[in-house]
């Protein structure tokens, strides 16, 4: 599994159940998300989401778009994920929330802490937001 790479998809035991995209754009990378992120498969977020971090990347945006599923296990991959880039110096933000995904971070509060935006053309074009966390 190549990690960081533009193009490279990581796919867990389970067979490709969740993969990670990762994708330069420009000033942010693009991870795009597709499956069912949980307690089997958070781990291969989890890799994608360090190295990125580890590449200094001033912006990271997580395409949810082909997101599935996400339980808590992925939700907090997430949030630790936040906390390690804010003390690093960058964002970490959402795009492509699907109703079931976004419900989750709804009924958590985890809403209230990710920038969101509608779609990744939003995200990359700095459009309206759903959401946004202002501390």
């Amino acid at each position: 599994m190549d990690r960081g790479v533009a193009g490279a998809t990581d796919q867990g035991a389970d067979g490709g159940r969740f993969t990670v995209s990762v994708d330069p754009a420009p000033d942010a990378t693009v991870l795009r998300l597709a499956g069912e992120l949980d307690h089997d498969t958070a781990d291969v977020l989890s890799g994608a989401l360090e190295t990125v971090l580890d590449g200094g990347t001033p912006r990271v945006l997580v395409d949810c778009e082909g997101l599935e599923f996400c339980d808590s296990t992925g939700l907090n991959v997430l949030l630790r994920a936040r906390l390690s880039a804010a003390d690093a110096g960058t964002a970490v933000e959402l795009s492509g929330l699907r109703a079931a995904v976004a419900r989750l971070f709804e009924i958590t509060g985890a809403d209230g802490v990710f920038r969101t935006y509608p779609t990744l053309a939003d995200a990359l074009n700095g459009g309206a937001t759903a959401g946004v966390e202002e501390t």
